[in-house]
């Protein structure tokens, strides 16, 4: 049995906290929060670990069952998170909730946080590093996921509706610029 390594886990975990950037989401998620009231963030996380976690055993052999290859998830990916960029920067919703209390899985665990770019990360680090370790880093993620859901009530008085709305306007350009940068590099535009 192989024993954890403090050193990988550490960049597995630094490596998730980038890509899963909770902190630059914090916007998507106080809007998602202010349209449907609520977001269980123990479902949300716990949808983000086992998300995370399944990936990371049958990601590659789940994709090939359906016939699909990374790259077509992850442009699928960028396309959703475009779209929710499009949101933040015209405050116009595309998204339509039919069921309100599934904002905690749609569009908060998959693919805000657990998304295309996280799920090709861990497909990467599959080949690096050993997978006791990148699972450490996937639950030391979650648990940073955790706390942000938890608190986004919180974060919001803090920021107050202008800060929000200046917040909301950068992080839509930044994850737009994200999603572009996704759909480049997996059609090689």
């Amino acid at each position: 049995m192989h024993k954890l390594i403090f050193r990988e886990i550490l960049s597995v975990t630094m490596i998730l906290f980038a890509i899963i950037d909770i902190l630059g989401a914090i916007p998507v998620i106080i809007q998602v929060r202010q349209r449907v009231g609520h977001i269980e963030s123990e479902k949300a996380s716990v949808a983000v670990l086992v998300l995370m976690i399944g990936f990371l055993f049958v990601g590659d052999q789940l994709l090939a069952i359906i016939g699909l290859d990374i790259a077509s998830f992850a442009i699928a990916g960028s396309l959703v998170i475009f779209i929710i960029a499009m949101e933040m920067i015209l405050g116009v919703d595309f998204f339509k909730e039919e069921i309100p209390q599934a904002a905690s899985i749609v569009p908060i665990a998959f693919p805000l946080i657990a998304g295309a770019g996280t799920m090709t990360t861990l497909l990467s680090l599959k080949s690096q590093y050993q997978t006791q370790n990148i699972m450490v880093g996937i639950v030391l993620n979650t648990i940073v996921v955790y706390f942000v859901l938890k608190n986004v009530k919180w974060l919001e008085k803090l920021l107050g509706p202008i800060g929000l709305s200046i917040l909301r306007k950068a992080f839509g350009i930044i994850l737009l610029a994200i999603a572009i940068k996704l759909f480049r590099s997996n059609t090689h535009l």
